[in-house]
């Protein structure tokens, strides 16, 4: 056995294993068994162009010399970022938890009950903090949360305002320089008008149907917007307000200036810098436009026996139901940052955030006092955080970054200077010398913080905030720490067992790609501090690019988009600036099978695009007939198609090739969903199907961890013509010669994650790469054949074989009276989180085992299928009272006194051997939906309700 080889760690089954999976597949090889699955005309020639494996060990030397070429400067650069203190015991206990971070978008509730609730205390905390009425579980940072609302307060205008077309959206020159690039992107696309300009002389014109403010703005100086958001009421202008959380610990709340959303980033409560993400965005709006809202929201109901349980709300908002109607896109939150930023609330609780918050705008009082005793002038009349000083900027930084130290330089003779919880009075002093070097005068060394509020007494926050029990009872490191275990307890990750989602590809996230995340030489880097202070990022990011490249068969890669969801927008966007290059604005038509991604209408309509949707036929493929009338119907206007490949349904389709070509030979792009790359990677690409753009998961393809429900990266990779129109950053300049604007706030997106795949592939090698993606076909296939005769697959390639995962055909279990759910929550007592439910296919199970998972593992899953199905068999339609309608068992109905059921505890509960050994109970019995959406309620009780019960 090679101990150092990391794919013998990565995939699952063992050497021993494959003779014994092959024959029951009936394969003599697995060569035979890739040529049975994969067309032969689309295979690759050649091995991946990578440099040999690196063993793990040589990984983390590698990884640590690299991290020594970042240089880790006091950054008080600000502009939406500043650095953060974790507290260790939510660093350890969730940050470097794979119980937390494995485990996947809470759609199944009764076992995602610990994440529900880590999400509703952040839900809490964002409408307390903001003073608004609901917010969503998070979104992915603050420029797309700006856009995101700028689309909700279109979308809600008022019936005359639409009849009179009204599409103008003004926009604060205060606002954030990202955030300005990303509204940029996504408002003309779907029609808006961007106006930027002061707000102080805006002039309220019934043209205009919302505007955005910077609260504080983007250097620092605090407005009083209550005067402004009153008028614009007046005027039927709907109003935004992008807000620093922590100074709304200070400052007057925008939602009690009547604010129509308020938004911004959670990063600075306890989230690391990461060189720009992954981070936590927040979005709260008022009740009233719930349905409008985008993102996943948490809310309260009951499960079965009326007992409080939380579940997803309102989900008939969202992409996977609505396709290009929806109004919420599933894939935009960051849950795992999200539950980090909510256990940093619940461990300073409202007191401790009080005292963060305080000392922040006191040192912030402090340095403005020092450096106008030292002659400079301080521009701010009022501020929280960030002081504007007038100084020789040249002069000023050399002498700083000699120091380590970097400020913003808004202009030859302005800096900017951004405090933050970890600015101590030493840091302080440092600062004050700087200033006295750069114009000749003494140091006035300070000793203690000045008390003085500096700005209007009548935007003094005034009301209380953080009152529940939640808040203000785990501030002890032992009591979080329990806390955060007994959240921890109710949720099944990966750490439990296999979670074996069709199209979400629940791969090992191994513990040596995860380790350099917690390195202060790669976590505590801003995204806008100067490159040269970067080499290691930009060596790992360059370096990372080139492998997609080349995994790819394209020419070059963007990893600013930070979510698949992302990704797709970002790869249409690119597709359109193309065709406008040439002049071929009329070009908007976007050709998208049934079988699609419910994501891919979403995305196509946000991107301006008209979605034209092709037929499948009975076996699951794209019609190809349909395709192509449709093609030459559309030829003149026709902008991409959007495909899927391997298919949705689990199969290479063989004419994939004659599609492509199709495409091309009526003057569109092709757009590949590399949703299912995990297929792909080192056997064919999407350049050789003909694809002329694709975005990877990075968190499904390439290991980074779902987190909950994210963090994720969606890069884009592309062919040569497409490369000019990558996206930039203001700040940090990025992309193509003739790149479109930014697609996410940050220039390189969640780049920290990026070391997790960038480890992934180093790791693995060309060879590694390769055999991952063999034996997901090959555990796929084994499900398959190891489940024949109990379950039909529903679609299968021409030689009969699954790509790397498989729809189980589950209708006909409806004479029986049990759908599919029902089988979905069975499989929580025995141990395992359901397959995707009822996606391409209502009613169907797609089953995904990835390859990391061992033959043990896929026994057991295959085990467990087969007693549920004889479960079935004994199942009647007219009598519900079964085990599978009364699934999820809970401890507490399995311990009660009162058993009225036909069937033992022990099958309940233990129904098979294996069980017993490892058991995993879910925390409520399952979840009543409907009820939580008519009683919908997405924030913690108050403490009245505790002290009642």
């Amino acid at each position: 056995m090679k101990t150092d080889a990391f794919a013998l760690r990565h995939i699952g089954p063992r050497e021993n294993d494959l003779e014994h999976m092959l024959k029951t597949i009936g394969a003599g090889t697995l060569e035979q068994l890739i040529q049975e699955t994969i067309p032969s005309d689309i295979r690759l020639k050649s091995d991946l162009d990578l440099e040999p494996a690196m063993t793990e060990y040589e990984f983390a030397n590698h990884i640590q010399k690299l991290g020594n070429k970042n240089k880790v400067f006091q950054s008080y650069i600000g502009l939406g970022y500043n650095a953060a203190i974790i507290p260790a015991v939510i660093q350890r206990n969730v940050f470097e938890n794979p119980g937390w971070y494995t485990a996947y978008t809470p759609y199944q509730a009764e076992i995602a009950q610990g994440r529900l609730e880590a999400i509703l205390n952040f839900q809490t905390m964002v409408i307390e903090l903001t003073g608004m009425e609901i917010a969503n579980a998070s979104l992915l940072d603050e420029g797309t949360a700006a856009a995101e609302a700028m689309a909700l307060l279109f979308d809600v205008r008022s019936r005359d305002q639409k009849k009179a077309n009204v599409c103008k959206f003004f926009v604060s020159e205060e606002i954030l320089p990202q955030t300005l690039s990303v509204l940029q992107t996504r408002s003309t696309p779907i029609g808006v008008e961007l106006v930027v300009g002061n707000h102080e002389t805006f002039d309220f014109s019934s043209e205009y149907y919302g505007a955005i403010l910077q609260y504080p703005g983007k250097f620092g100086q605090v407005h009083d917007y209550a005067a402004f958001i009153a008028k614009a009421a007046e005027n039927e202008i709907k109003v935004a307000v992008a807000a620093d959380i922590l100074s709304l610990v200070k400052l007057t709340p925008p939602g009690e200036m009547g604010a129509a959303v308020v938004l911004g980033t959670t990063q600075r409560f306890g989230i690391p810098l990461g060189y720009g993400g992954p981070h936590a965005a927040y979005f709260a709006t008022k009740d009233e436009y719930k349905r409008s809202m985008p993102g996943r929201i948490i809310g309260v109901t009951i499960d079965t026996d009326g007992n409080r349980a939380l579940r997803m709300a309102l989900q008939t908002r969202e992409q996977h139901i609505k396709r290009d109607k929806a109004t919420s896109n599933i894939c935009t939150a960051q849950v795992l940052l999200s539950v980090m930023a909510g256990m940093y609330t619940v461990y300073h609780g409202p007191k401790g955030l009080q005292y963060i918050a305080d000392k922040v705008h006191a040192s912030a009082a402090t340095l403005a006092n020092a450096l106008e005793k030292s002659g400079y002038q301080q521009t701010n009349t009022a501020f929280f955080d960030t002081i504007v000083v007038k100084a020789d900027a040249q002069k000023v930084r050399a002498i700083a970054e000699e120091n380590e130290i970097n400020f913003y330089y808004i202009d030859d003779n302005t800096i900017s200077i951004s405090l933050n919880e970890t600015t101590s009075i030493t840091d302080l002093n440092k600062i004050i010398a700087v200033f006295a070097s750069a114009n000749g005068t003494p140091v006035n060394t300070i000793e203690s913080l000045s008390e003085t509020n500096h700005f209007p007494e009548n935007i003094n926050r005034t009301s209380t905030f953080l009152q529940h029990d939640v808040f203000n009872k785990y501030h002890s490191e032992t009591a979080l720490m329990r806390y955060i275990k007994m959240l921890e307890r109710k949720d099944l990750a990966l750490n439990h067992s296999m979670i074996s989602l069709g199209s979400c590809t629940m791969k090992l996230n191994a513990a040596s790609e995860m380790l350099p995340l917690s390195m202060a030489q790669w976590n505590n880097i801003h995204p806008f501090a100067p490159l040269d202070q970067a080499q290691g990022y930009q060596e790992m990011l360059t370096k990372l690019e080139q492998q997609l490249n080349v995994i790819t068969g394209f020419a070059g890669t963007t990893l600013q988009p930070n979510s698949g969801a992302q990704g797709e927008y970002a790869g249409l966007m690119v597709i359109r600036a193309y065709h406008q290059s040439r002049g071929d604005h009329h070009r908007n038509i976007a050709l998208i099978p049934s079988s699609a991604h419910g994501t891919n209408p979403a995305s196509a309509a946000m991107a301006g695009m008209k979605v034209v949707v092709t037929k499948t036929l009975e076996n699951g493929n794209i019609d190809v007939e349909d395709l192509r009338e449709k093609a030459l119907l559309h030829k003149d206007n026709l902008s991409c198609l959007m495909v899927t490949y391997p298919s949705t349904h689990g199969v290479f389709e063989s004419a994939i090739k004659e599609i492509t070509q199709l495409i091309h030979d009526n003057g569109g792009q092709v757009y590949m969903d590399g949703a299912n790359m995990n297929a792909q990677v080192g056997l064919t690409n999407p350049a050789t199907i003909g694809a002329d753009v694709c975005h990877l998961n990075l968190h499904k393809t390439f290991a980074i961890p779902h987190g909950g429900g994210g963090p994720g990266v969606g890069p884009i990779c592309v062919a040569p013509q497409l490369v000019p129109f990558l996206p930039t950053n203001p700040v940090i300049p990025t992309g193509g010669e003739n790149a479109i604007t930014a697609i996410s706030a940050a220039p390189w997106g969640s780049a920290l994650v990026c070391l997790i795949s960038y480890g992934y592939i180093c790791m693995l090698g060309a060879e590694g790469l390769k055999q991952s993606t063999e034996y997901a076909i090959l555990n796929a296939n084994y499900i398959k054949e190891k489940l024949n005769g109990h379950y039909d697959t529903l679609y299968s390639g021409e030689m009969g074989r699954a790509a790397h995962e498989m729809i189980l055909e589950c209708r006909p279990f409806k004479q029986k009276g049990i759908e599919v759910t029902d089988i979905a929550k069975r499989l929580m007592d025995y141990g395992f989180h359901a397959p995707t439910v009822s996606f391409p296919v209502a009613g169907t199970l797609m089953i995904e085992p990835t390859e990391s998972e061992n033959l043990e593992e896929l026994d057991r899953f295959c085990d467990a299928m087969i007693a549920i199905r004889k479960e079935i068999e004994n199942a009647t339609a007219d009598n519900p009272n079964n085990i599978l309608k009364n699934a999820p068992h809970t401890l507490m109905m399995v311990t009660t006194d009162n058993w009225n059921f036909p069937y033992t505890r022990e099958a309940a509960a233990f129904p098979l051997d294996y069980i017993a050994e490892n058991k995993f109970w879910p925390t409520v019995r399952r979840v009543d939906e409907a009820y939580g959406d008519r009683n919908l309620n997405c924030s913690c009780a108050p403490i009245e309700a505790y002290m009642e019960s």
